[in-house]
């Protein structure tokens, strides 16, 4: 197999499927023997079909670092604060190790977004990736210079939504 060159690549914008596309790319690397690692920002539910697909993924670890309910915008519990800032810590921990071809941060630019990371911890992470790791962040709301620093940005357009037809989210499809 060629050396790997790692990358920083972020799925951002206002339509559906950014955490969709991130696990595609994760079964795609899984396919090639790769280890993944996924934490998940701000979501803490058992029942998304991607916590439930990954027990029966070889060489895939998802943790969820948020809970199971909507995080206040500009005001997080205290509770939310703290569990992001786990997961921040995380990650810097499974980035760091070296021993993960692909790590996921699933909606991390929402959690900066809402405040609860700071922006430069994440440039940070960039920065402490080893040369082999690609990086994925995903999530609405991606900031100027995440995208700078991304080698691969790709913006989910939302065009038409079933929600506007009044169709609730479904398995499967919204989670």
């Amino acid at each position: 197999m060629k050396s790997k060159k790692g990358l920083v690549l972020v799925y951002t914008g206002n339509g559906k499927g950014k955490t969709t596309a991130a696990f595609g790319l994760a079964l795609r690397a899984i396919g090639h023997g790769e280890k993944v690692y996924m934490i998940q920002f701000m979501k803490g539910s058992p029942d998304y079909g991607e916590v439930q697909a990954a027990k029966y993924l070889p060489n895939f670890q998802l943790v969820q670092k948020g809970r199971d309910c909507f995080v206040k915008k500009g005001n997080p519990a205290p509770e939310d604060l703290k569990i992001a800032r786990e997961g921040i810590e995380l990650a810097r921990d499974v980035i760091s190790s070296g021993e993960y071809d692909l790590v996921i941060l699933d909606e991390i630019n929402v959690a900066v977004d809402y405040g609860l990371i700071p922006e430069e911890e994440v440039l940070n992470l960039i920065d402490l990736k080893p040369e082999r790791t690609t990086l994925v962040l995903t999530g609405r709301y991606a900031t100027e210079k995440l995208m700078e620093k991304a080698d691969m940005v790709s913006e989910v357009k939302e065009i038409k939504h079933h929600y506007k037809k009044g169709i609730s989210a479904q398995p499967g499809i919204e989670y």
